[in-house]
């Protein structure tokens, strides 16, 4: 017996979120599947809206959007869907994250050095901002190499930030395998354990270490690992034993910040009655007079069918697959909708690594409804919409869009399929 939904959303990361948060607004039954965990755990934490134009950065990402060229996702779903989708999300993660307050793009600070433009921003970041001048210093751990504290305060200070900042990398206060991860540290500063002399304790050591280094300093950025369950109690005993501002660094994956954003999200969804499905990848689908009636899911080789009135499509782009590639072209592989490139492989790229390469814009084409056209611009199926990096006609690396359009055309698929279902 298939199970059935008022509207089916494929895919578990921000897009898929967003929309099945926004279609539950509209006061139907939503069902979230996805096959593999949220790509929210590799990511920053950083939200981003628009943080370049043709190579410029963008200090108010409103002023921007309106002449970004048609097809882009931002234009497809206008300036009231974009507003509309930041505020689900505030809505979603609630006191967590800051920058609501303006328009304007902040600055955080990240692990390799670089200053990020972002319109929302972990509590945990917010001492860190670059355009705040206290004088700050890096701390980095031994042993945890995807952070050198030194090297990053070097690249800021090369930024010409409006602060004085220098790094240092200590020991931490307990000893770990060689291929300890983030999670490693975090979980011993959740739990406060001993410290590898067995006389004292993880935060207490640490505190005592960092004083040594503070010289004056106004603030101390940490990695981004001060504590898996607990990172405000975490991070406030530091604040009170230092007596100074202390912040994360955004880092790499696996990404604390990602996680707990993770956690929010799905806490969300769950109290708005969102059905969630993970661990099955779509196999399969049927159709009925231009209309997709039926989604299999293969669990260990077993069909399961959902069926709904209305599906979204946010599966991806590139890297997380929901966008294929091979030697006969590029494809979408769940609902095979059309994706405009160039024949020739040899015209996807460009010679340089940091050249405006095509493929980076390869996506799915919607209208203004986000329905996926096909290669004659008229909707593929009468009641499907994609959401997300799944969508073609902008550059999220180069225009730090990714998560701003994911919110974005989430919010407007996941209302549109909401109002039509």
């Amino acid at each position: 017996m298939a199970i059935s939904d008022d509207v089916l959303v494929i895919g578990g990361g921000l897009a898929g979120v967003s929309s099945a948060l926004a279609a539950a607004q509209e006061g139907v039954r939503v069902r979230l599947i996805s096959h593999k965990k949220s790509t929210l755990r590799n990511a920053s934490g950083l939200i981003d809206l628009l943080g370049y134009a043709d190579g410029e950065l963008v200090a108010d990402p409103f002023e921007a959007i309106p002449v970004l060229p048609e097809g882009h996702p931002y234009e497809r779903v206008g300036i009231e869907a974009i507003r509309g989708g930041f505020s689900l999300f505030d809505e979603a993660v609630g006191a967590s994250y800051l920058g609501a307050h303006t328009d304007r793009n902040a600055l955080v600070p990240t692990y390799g050095g670089t200053v990020k433009p972002t319109a929302r921003y972990p509590v945990s970041t917010a001492a860190g901002l670059a355009s705040d001048s206290r004088s700050t210093l890096l701390v980095g751990f031994e042993g945890l190499s995807a952070f050198d504290a030194p090297l990053a305060a070097e690249h800021l200070q090369a930024a010409d930030v409006p602060f004085d900042v220098h790094g240092v990398s200590i020991a931490f206060p307990k000893r770990f395998r060689s291929d300890a991860t983030a999670m490693r540290f975090a979980r011993a500063l959740d739990r406060d354990e001993p410290a590898e002399n067995g006389e004292s304790h993880t935060r207490d050591v640490l505190v005592e270490t960092v004083k040594a280094h503070l010289d004056g300093a106004e603030r101390v950025g940490f990695p981004a690992l001060l504590g898996e369950d607990t990172p405000e109690e975490v991070r406030g005993s530091l604040e009170s034993a230092l007596g100074v501002d202390v912040f994360e660094v955004p880092m790499g994956p696996p990404s604390l910040p990602g996680l707990r954003l993770e956690d929010r999200l799905y806490e969300a969804l769950d109290e708005a009655g969102v059905r969630v499905t993970t661990g099955n990848p779509v196999a399969e689908f049927d159709t009925e007079n231009g209309r997709i009636t039926t989604v299999y899911t293969d669990r260990g080789g077993q069909r399961v069918p959902f069926e709904a009135s209305e599906v979204v499509l946010a599966t991806g782009g590139l890297v997380g697959k929901g966008i294929g590639s091979n030697r006969k072209g590029v494809y979408e592989p769940v609902f095979d909708c059309y994706v405009s490139h160039p024949e020739e492989r040899s015209e996807w790229s460009r010679e340089g690594a940091f050249d405006d390469h095509p493929f980076a814009r390869f996506g799915v084409s919607v209208d203004r409804d986000m329905q996926p056209l096909d290669a004659e611009e008229s909707a593929e199926y009468g009641n499907l919409r994609a959401a997300g990096s799944v969508l073609g006609g902008y550059d999220l690396a180069n225009e730090k869009s990714g998560s701003g359009v994911s919110i974005a055309t989430g919010y407007a698929a996941g209302r549109a399929a909401g109002e039509h279902a």
